[in-house]
């Protein structure tokens, strides 16, 4: 077989190669990617002690599968002030979070500054903490709210202490598919575009897919080929995170849900497919911490981290709401026969716990 030969030989795989992977039994699949990880990383899994912030849920759009967002699914708008923020980092500082993860709505009502007048405090007051903020769909919303340019946006973020990009906001880049899902936010070719000038600016972000609700598996391998062809330009991802598409309290009415064969097939062909792309994170936040764990077996080899508080899986189902002890972390790694790597937001390596 064809395919069979191309992935014996490490060959780069194309669209048609994506789409039949698909169709390869699971455990084949499995031996692949195990192979391509175990290459890279050994049996190593990489975490990191972070803590994610969701600043307010007032959103200017209305996407079809957010739960998050205040709406008539979600009737409790709200806006936290600078200073719980602050006390949030504090506290979570305390217990030894390097990274803060902020992701919020598309609120067109606090202003810019309000975003950035955060960043910059919470680095004035813990310089050592590392700042992940902003999709490129808040991106988007905030430079086009306020007439800049994205690269004035990027510069700004920079100015005010963010440090990485997260990779929310790609969805699922097929335009027909955006059109239905998630009208009015970010483009694909926009998405691509602010993650282009971030990297150009010398910064690492991450990449996502929204997956398991009415893309078609094709659209998925588009979806990667396009991150592929970023990553051959810039270099900049860090990581590309398939995110499971959560089912409560949203507008999407999904009958079939991705089961978790679909799930660990998607997460090894993301390690197959995405050959520049060093690391592949199975988001326990989404996908559960179960068949996140089961994920070190089919490629990858990043689990995010404790997370400590979510708000935007768990509106609409997941059970992610308050994070993971860091012990319990730890044990359930070891204990499903990998060694848990603490790592910083740039995957630089910080203890082994073997």
């Amino acid at each position: 077989m064809e395919l069979i030969k191309k992935l014996q030989s490490g060959e780069r795989l194309d669209y048609e190669d994506g789409v039949r992977l698909y169709e390869l039994d699971l455990f084949t699949l499995a031996d692949f990617a195990h192979a391509r990880r175990q290459k890279l990383y050994g049996n190593k899994t990489y975490f990191n002690i972070n803590r994610h912030i969701n600043p307010t849920n007032i959103c200017k759009d209305v996407c079809k599968f957010c739960a998050f967002s205040a709406n008539r699914k979600n009737p409790n708008p709200y806006v936290m002030s600078h200073e719980e923020v602050l006390q949030i980092v504090e506290d979570a500082s305390r217990r030894g979070v390097k990274e803060v993860h902020i992701v919020s709505a598309h609120n067109d009502r606090v202003g810019l500054d309000w975003y950035l007048d955060m960043f910059r405090k919470i680095k004035d007051r813990f310089p050592s903490i590392h700042i992940k903020a902003l999709t490129a769909a808040e991106v988007n919303f905030l430079a086009k709210e306020h007439g800049l340019s994205f690269e004035q946006m990027i510069d700004r973020m920079i100015q005010s202490g963010v440090d990485s990009m997260p990779g929310g906001g790609a969805e699922i880049f097929d335009e027909e598919v955006r059109d239905y899902i998630c009208k009015g936010k970010v483009s694909s070719d926009e998405w691509l575009q602010i993650h282009r000038l971030w990297h150009k600016k010398g910064r690492k972000s991450n990449a996502t897919m929204l997956f398991g609700h009415v893309e078609s598996r094709g659209h998925r391998i588009d979806h990667m080929l396009r991150l592929r062809d970023l990553q051959d330009e810039t270099g900049g991802f860090n990581c590309f995170i398939p995110l499971v598409y959560q089912k409560e309290n949203n507008y999407l009415k999904v009958q079939n849900f991705v089961t978790g064969q679909e799930y660990l097939k998607t997460i090894a062909i993301a390690r197959l497919i995405l050959d520049n792309i060093p690391h592949i994170k199975a988001y326990w936040a989404s996908s559960t911490l179960n068949l996140a764990l089961v994920a070190q077996e089919f490629g990858a080899d990043d689990l995010d981290g404790t997370i400590e508080r979510e708000a935007i899986q768990s509106a609409a189902g997941a059970a992610s709401k308050y994070g993971v002890g860091l012990d319990e972390f730890v044990h359930l790694i070891k204990e499903s026969g990998f060694v848990p790597v603490e790592r910083d937001s740039l995957y630089n390596e910080l203890r082994v716990l073997a």
